[in-house]
């Protein structure tokens, strides 16, 4: 993973925890990262309004800014499930064999099961700018994609 998915995959992260935040949402369905774009899926069963997107990328900023100790920690899954619950898993499931985890925290904001490498600091990420949001009341799904920027 070059430094730049590094960066661009850890800000996945910090969108995810403001997505938390703002709309409630809990599930992810998709993430990808390409270069510095980066997007995000999660399950949502409303279309945010202007105001809470907007919300979403400054409250993302203004963790960065903070600078903040990212974790990364590999443990017995039957441990982490005992600690966090199921808030560490996404919609994308974990293959059954899987007994050791590895899992981002960003503590108060974000707690995932995540195999990707990341940022040690929340500002080596860099600035996000949300450039699209689809709403997909179909599938209940809502899609971000952002862009990082120096």
């Amino acid at each position: 993973m070059s430094s730049i998915d590094i960066r661009t995959h850890t800000a996945i992260h910090v969108v995810k925890g403001a997505l938390q935040k703002i709309l409630g949402v809990k599930w992810t369905a998709s993430v990808y990262t390409a270069g510095t774009h980066g997007g995000i899926a999660v399950q949502c069963n409303k279309k945010p309004t202007d105001e809470e997107m907007y919300n979403v990328e400054i409250l993302s900023n203004e963790i960065i800014k903070q600078d903040l100790n990212t974790i990364v920690h590999e443990i017995q899954k039957i441990d982490a499930e005992k600690k966090w619950g199921d808030a560490i898993y996404d919609l994308f499931p974990i293959p059954q064999d899987i007994t050791v985890l590895k899992i981002f925290e960003l503590p108060g904001w974000n707690i995932n099961t995540c195999n990707k490498q990341h940022t040690k600091k929340t500002g080596e990420i860099g600035k996000i700018k949300i450039q699209k949001t689809r709403f997909r009341a179909q599938k209940q799904l809502l899609e971000i994609s952002f862009d990082l920027i120096d």
